[in-house]
């Protein structure tokens, strides 16, 4: 007697009875789906935005470089504050590798009002700083109103007023006097915020020379700033205290102000590893999500299981149909959880102004992470009804 072999499930077969589980509860499988969107998409608009994010840090480190240093005086032997030689900036500009050099001054106790009616102590916490023509050159900075400081107006009453230092006293345009050192000074430019050198934000920059006719200053830089080859930074790094303050190299402190932007770009990393954390719960909850649904499903078709056993299906093909309706299931989840994660990444980075980068690897890893969960959610349900024996299932409870 000739034995019958069960028929074989083509792919495309086991396709169309998985797709048709599903398609006869859309409301179910679109709150299961749901649950494993959010957690893919939480994961990579995460890693999409702190991508996103170091790219435009790449883009601004390359605009600006990272070949600037800086020194400026530390403290002494007994506690105070150090001063750096007036002739430190010719100095420094000696080292091999500099290719430019310049510098700023803070002028003690000298302030910046708006007009002369305001009380001597509402100063808004503007520096007031002398500064070299060859600033901008040296740090990059950009002039959004008006004009740097020249050859002239270096040595007359004329100043520079930083990105915030417009904004307290209230400038937006140049040719405005503000009341500085119990004179009057004209606004002659209006800076740009500089990514490399915050300080001046909040500072109001006068010319050397005009300093210290109208304004008391020493003639002594505070910073200096330093940019050198790229192949020679760490030799003029190593150089850059002993040739500012020959006589007391260890009262300067030297940085690099690049190395505070990577600082900072390590700890966006490390935040970032915090809401991979709680995407990955998130996605974990619509595993358990995608579980349930299996499970349910297989109690409520009993009746379609053991009528596909009473008509010859192996317990192998009704596992391998719950096992396809599971990861149809957490797949269409992780395909819409990619597209709305890029879609939150392109939406913030553009708002922000920054280049909207979703790496290749988060969206395959996103999708192959629903199908591992897919696959593991659906493994007891698929397990469970192969189980079934055709009596049992068929039975009228």
């Amino acid at each position: 007697m000739r034995r019958i072999a069960p028929a074989r499930l083509g792919f495309r077969d086991v396709l169309r009875v998985g797709a048709a589980g599903l398609r006869a509860r859309p409301a179910r499988v679109f709150l299961s789906a749901l649950g494993i969107a959010i957690g893919i998409a939480a994961m990579v608009a995460v890693v999409g935005i702190s991508t996103s994010s170091r790219a435009q840090l790449q883009a601004t480190l390359d605009r600006l470089g990272t070949n600037l240093l800086t020194a400026g005086p530390g403290r002494d032997l007994f506690g105070d504050n150090a001063r750096l030689p007036a002739e430190a900036v010719g100095m420094v500009g000696r080292i091999p590798g500099v290719e430019s050099v310049s510098a700023t001054g803070k002028v003690e106790g000298v302030h910046v009002y708006r007009n002369d009616r305001i009380p001597e102590a509402e100063s808004g916490g503007i520096t007031v700083l002398a500064a070299r023509l060859d600033l901008p050159k040296a740090i990059g900075l950009r002039v959004a109103a008006g004009a740097w400081l020249n050859g002239a107006t270096a040595r007359y009453p004329a100043v520079v007023l930083g990105a915030e230092s417009a904004a307290r006293l209230g400038v937006a345009a140049p040719n405005t006097q503000v009341w500085l050192g119990s004179r009057w000074f004209t606004v002659v430019g209006v800076l740009d915020p500089g990514e490399l050198a915050p300080e001046l934000d909040s500072a109001a920059l006068v010319g050397w020379d005009a300093a210290r006719a109208h304004l008391g200053f020493d003639g002594h830089p505070t910073t200096l700033y330093t940019r050198a080859r790229k192949d020679s930074v760490g030799a003029v790094r190593e150089l850059l205290a002993a040739t500012a303050s020959p006589q007391a190299p260890n009262e300067v402190e030297v940085s690099r102000p690049s190395d505070a932007l990577a600082a900072e770009n390590a700890a966006d990393r490390a935040f970032t590893g915090l809401l991979l954390g709680l995407g990955a719960v998130a996605l974990l909850v619509g595993g358990v999500g995608v579980a349930n649904t299996m499970v349910i499903s297989v109690l409520e078709r009993r009746a379609e299981i053991g009528l596909r056993r009473s008509l010859g299906a192996t317990r192998g093909q009704i596992r391998l149909q719950f096992l396809t309706e599971s990861q149809l299931l957490a797949a269409l989840g992780g395909a819409g959880g990619v597209v709305l994660g890029a879609a939150v990444t392109a939406v913030f980075a553009v708002s922000r102004g920054w280049p909207t980068v979703v790496p290749p690897w988060a969206m395959a890893g996103g999708v192959l992470a629903t199908l591992v969960i897919g696959g593991v959610a659906g493994l007891y349900p698929a397990i469970r009804a192969a189980r079934l024996a055709p009596t049992e299932a068929l039975a009228v409870p």
